[in-house]
């Protein structure tokens, strides 16, 4: 049990740390579905990966998510500058648009139906040390340019470290997940006005989500991505949004 749960919990420690910082900068932008856009093209990638080559490299899969999460990043970027006003409606239209071409993709394929559940709820009690480790080197470096160099938290910066986030992260975990693990936790921690406060209750959101998901999951035996996404949503309510709102009533 500790061979699997291990190098899983491991992921998703580093994916929980890596997307509360970034899941509050995507709530104070106002740009709340760019991750789940973003996770989806990236998704889009490996799949397309797995379209041209029955058996793709990891370099093949990285660089086809990576390439299509960047090109993302980079044209909602040039949405926030010059289309402000439909941001959103843009971002929720290149989900749905990213969504159906891998679906369209995977339509003919024998396991279709099983890569695109793998797509959206990922298989992350699969994920093995070797693919943890691949992915460490990227959310260190993203967490040190992100606590290190504070002007990277701004403009195309910030898009560049979030596609790259995303890119590690909807390959180990899938889309839900990813979109959980980053609103979720921003979200329990609105209450914080100053940064340094928010971001430590939306480390304490996260870590209880990570922690009580895995638990639920083994011990019931269920897809541990659904579980998760569930155990993220009930720890930012029960830590975050339902105290804010007890105290205002």
């Amino acid at each position: 049990m500790a061979m699997i749960v291990g190098p899983a919990f491991v992921a998703g420690l580093m994916i929980t740390m890596t997307h509360a910082p970034l899941g509050i900068a995507v709530l104070k932008r106002g740009i709340i579905f760019i991750d789940l856009a973003i996770a989806q093209i990236a998704g889009l990638g490996v799949v397309a990966a797995n379209f041209i080559s029955p058996e793709p490299s990891w370099w093949l899969v990285q660089g086809a998510a990576l390439a299509c999460a960047v090109l993302a990043a980079l044209f909602f970027r040039f949405v926030e500058r010059f289309l402000p006003d439909q941001q959103e409606a843009i971002i929720g239209c290149s989900f749905v648009l990213a969504a159906s071409v891998a679906i369209l993709l995977l339509a003919g394929h024998p396991n279709g139906g099983e890569a695109i559940q793998h797509l959206f709820s990922g298989q992350l009690l699969f994920v093995t040390w070797e693919q943890a480790m691949r992915h460490m080197p990227v959310y260190a470096v993203i967490l040190a340019l992100w606590f290190l160099r504070p002007q990277t938290r701004e403009g195309i910066w910030f898009y560049m470290l979030f596609s790259v986030a995303i890119t590690s992260s909807v390959q180990l975990a899938g889309v839900f997940v990813v979109f959980a693990s980053l609103i979720a936790p921003a979200l329990g921690a609105v209450r914080h006005a100053e940064y340094r406060p928010a971001l430590a209750a939306a480390y304490a959101i996260a870590c209880a989500g990570l922690i009580s998901g895995f638990a639920a999951a083994i011990f019931t035996d269920l897809p541990i991505g659904p579980v998760l996404v569930c155990s993220f949503m009930l720890s930012a309510l029960l830590m975050g949004v339902w105290p804010l709102n007890w105290r205002r009533g």
